[in-house]
């Protein structure tokens, strides 16, 4: 298994690089990751249960080591981050649900049916 607290720390310092060669960028994705926190709607806990499972969905490592952390902070428990992955789960099943009517369709107007 993945050192998540080490991986975190090398993923800082590479997006810190990042940060370096160009940092209108870093500034530009702090701004859409903030946006949320200025109206606090959902608050943060809510925000980031639902980035750990935009980061499964996404198949991203480094949002999960950085938002399972978060969502900790947050006061997040284990049940409900439970919760959230079982959200994601389903979500990415009714995906692939849908595009296998694409897969359906497709069939249907291919001259080999």
């Amino acid at each position: 298994m993945l050192d998540w607290q080490s991986y975190r720390g090398q993923l800082a310092q590479r997006i810190g690089e990042i940060g370096h060669l160009s940092p209108d960028t870093i500034r530009g994705y702090r701004g859409l990751s903030q946006a949320g926190e200025k109206a606090n709607l959902l608050g943060a806990k809510t925000r980031e249960l639902i980035a750990l499972a935009v980061g499964v969905t996404r198949q991203c490592d480094g949002c999960i080591a950085v938002h399972t952390a978060a969502a900790i902070k947050a006061g997040a428990t284990q049940e409900e981050i439970a919760e959230a992955l079982g959200v994601a789960i389903a979500v990415n099943a009714g995906a692939a649900l849908v595009y296998s009517s694409r897969v359906m369709d497709a069939l249907a107007t291919t001259d080999a049916a």
